[in-house]
């Protein structure tokens, strides 16, 4: 139960950051998911924290943003 805790924390705060990555750079959840190539949903979901995108998906994310992948995790 310890571990899956962990996991939900971190996905929590992998969503809260790629969110204020993207409100700071001006892109709405809808512009982020168009430019990734994912669906509206997809983006909602990592950024409310109830899914850990795959790496792929922190690929496509990191490239709309101009960040690098390790930029989106929060440690």
């Amino acid at each position: 139960m310890a571990n899956e805790k962990k996991l939900q924390e971190l996905r929590h705060a992998l969503g809260r950051n790629i969110q204020q990555i993207r409100k700071t750079k001006g892109l709405t959840q809808e512009e982020l998911a168009e430019k990734a190539g994912l669906a509206l949903t997809s983006v909602a979901y990592i950024e409310a924290g109830y899914n850990f995108p795959a790496f792929g998906t922190m690929y496509k994310i990191s490239k709309v943003l101009g960040i690098k992948i390790k930029d989106l995790i929060p440690f």
